[in-house]
């Protein structure tokens, strides 16, 4: 079993809040991925993220200790980062930035609908992602953030939906629930998923 020791970005995930440069980002991770460094974790997973510099941060302080790290970026509808970039250009960036650091990528915080579409490709980004780890609702974040209650959307599309990404993504093994999910999604999910 991998241990991962969980962090998040600084600010909102949602949103592009108080912007970091890389290297304030690394100086602000670094004491919690050291200590992670230090405990039976196998890996950091940092979730959420949502501007490049963040992510080459995190990526420059978990080198910086030699503990393997994830990064999870949350997508819009639109299949870009809160801060406008697209999926497989932030991937792109940060792998040229740290010599393509992370272990692999993982997205999270969003519907497969919302990112699906940027997938028609044969690039090499798309070899990176690992992980899925998927809103159960298909709502912007913008909408979630408004809702008064929580939205499960359909486990079973769900889980049919991430099965898809898996023939568009050859190297996706590691497959979840994140907001609105529950264990009748997770049920779902390893129903309709083959993992190798």
């Amino acid at each position: 079993m991998v241990i991962s020791g969980c962090i998040g970005p600084r600010s909102d995930g949602y949103t592009v809040g108080g912007k970091m440069t890389t290297e304030e980002a690394e100086r602000y991770h670094r004491e919690q991925i050291a200590r992670l460094s230090r405990t039976p974790a196998d890996l950091a997973s940092a979730f959420t993220i949502n501007y490049v510099e963040e992510a080459i941060g995190i990526t420059k302080a978990a080198q910086s200790v030699g503990l393997p790290v994830v990064i999870g970026f949350t997508v819009e509808t639109d299949g870009c980062l809160p801060a406008g970039q697209p999926l497989g250009e932030a991937i792109s960036a940060v792998d040229q930035a740290t010599d393509s650091g992370p272990a692999y990528y993982m997205v999270n915080c969003a519907h497969p609908d919302h990112f699906a579409h940027t997938l028609a490709t044969d690039a090499p980004w798309k070899q990176r992602i690992r992980a899925v780890r998927a809103n159960a609702s298909t709502k912007s974040h913008a909408e979630l953030d408004e809702a008064e209650e929580l939205d499960a959307g359909n486990p079973g599309d769900l889980a049919q939906r991430l099965a898809q990404l898996q023939t568009l993504l050859p190297q996706l093994n590691i497959l979840g629930g994140c907001c609105g999910t529950d264990h009748r999604h997770v049920a779902a999910i390893c129903r309709s998923a083959t993992l190798h």
